[in-house]
């Protein structure tokens, strides 16, 4: 397994993301984006580890990036635009280091899920895994039939009904974790088991 850290170049400078290679028999490429950068959100966020992990284990490329003006990444927090221009950048970097083209899951846990539910506008992709969605919190669009939503029963910033209406409408396959709020303390386990189901389905 390879691991690096890097700093990749954006149209606001650099962007610290975090590198898992499971090396030769690599699958694809996984870009999770974490919580919001104002409330405590890093790269480090243990939902979004967790997420790194299961894609990693899968065979996939897991790629972490600090979205601007968190850890060592550059510029000021931009509301989601600034963010999902910043994620393509990451996302384009990468992919050029491999040959052959490979297939992207894009994961993002709450202020990430609403990122990559934008990225996910601008290029093709096999799976968008969104994580407790903050759909109560941002205008959120469309999404592909491949969307998958994770939340938690008893989330306390988004509301479950609020998930399950916007799945609902957009079309998106919604997983519920039992007995848990929007940050999954004490079921991680079941989160991974959850994401497990949603890249092989």
């Amino acid at each position: 397994m390879k691991r690096s850290k890097l700093r990749i170049k954006t149209a606001i400078g650099n962007i610290e993301t975090l590198v898992n290679d499971p090396g030769s028999e690599r699958r694809g490429l996984a870009f999770i984006a974490h919580p919001h950068p104002l409330h405590g959100g890093t790269l480090d966020n243990k939902v979004v580890q967790t997420l790194a992990q299961t894609c990693h284990d899968e065979g996939y490329v897991a790629v972490r990036p600090n979205f601007r003006g968190v850890g060592g990444s550059d510029g000021e927090y931009d509301g989601g635009l600034g963010e999902t221009y910043d994620m393509l950048a990451v996302i384009a970097f990468v992919r050029a280091q491999y040959a052959a083209p490979l297939p992207l899951i894009l994961a993002g846990f709450s202020f990430g899920a609403y990122v990559q539910h934008r990225v996910a506008q601008h290029l093709a992709h096999a799976k968008l895994i969104l994580i407790g969605p903050a759909v109560n919190m941002y205008d959120f669009d469309a999404v592909p039939a491949h969307t998958h939503v994770i939340h938690g029963e008893h989330d306390e910033l988004v509301p479950l009904a609020a998930a399950q209406a916007w799945a609902q409408a957009s079309g998106a396959q919604l997983s519920v974790i039992h007995d848990t709020g929007h940050f999954f303390h004490g079921k991680l386990a079941e989160l991974k088991a959850a994401a497990l189901a949603a890249c092989h389905s």
